[in-house]
């Protein structure tokens, strides 16, 4: 019996938030080159499905420039978006990338809308960037405080949109 058991830290703006054991179960793969060789069939719905849609969105939204890297670039002297930080909210390290957070409220989001909008263009399966390289969770996440259920938005973004994409018949990816 061969599961993989594997540490996960979540890093959140320098600091390590949680660090838990996960247990995956087995499967019918190995984690070697060889096993995942063998598997060269996708999923009967991925094989039949033509179009769809990935999308970033989170916290890096509120500043609204560059793009979802801007939490990085920011730091970086001479970057575009560094400039811009500086000369909108200051230097970093007075007015840092966490304070975007209670910025992001999502007012306006209607999942209900957003996937309406996947089903008329066509896409048989959608689904967002759940957490992006900032390490904030777009989901109600109980191993890490820093997400979209418990602050910001107050709303489980991801399961809002599993919900409605599911609804129109689409898979979520």
């Amino acid at each position: 019996m061969n599961k993989l058991i594997f540490t996960v830290a979540f890093l959140l703006f320098g600091y390590t938030t949680a660090v838990h054991a996960v247990t995956i179960a087995e499967g019918p793969y190995s984690p070697d080159w060889q096993s995942l060789q063998n598997h060269t069939q996708a999923p009967e719905w991925f094989r039949d499905a033509k179009f769809g849609i990935y999308f970033h969105w989170g916290v890096y939204s509120v500043p609204a420039f560059g793009d979802e890297w801007y939490p990085r670039n920011m730091h970086i002297k001479k970057s575009k978006e560094c400039q811009h930080h500086i000369e909108t909210y200051g230097e970093p390290s007075k007015f840092g990338y966490h304070d975007f957070v209670p910025m992001f409220k999502a007012e306006h989001f209607d999942p209900e809308s957003w996937a309406e909008l996947f089903a008329k263009a066509g896409a048989q399966f959608a689904g967002p960037v759940a957490e992006h390289h900032d390490g904030f969770s777009m989901w109600d996440s109980k191993l890490n405080p820093w997400n979209a259920k418990d602050k910001g938005a107050m709303r489980d973004i991801v399961g809002e949109l599993a919900t409605a994409i599911r609804a129109k018949g689409m898979r979520l990816v």
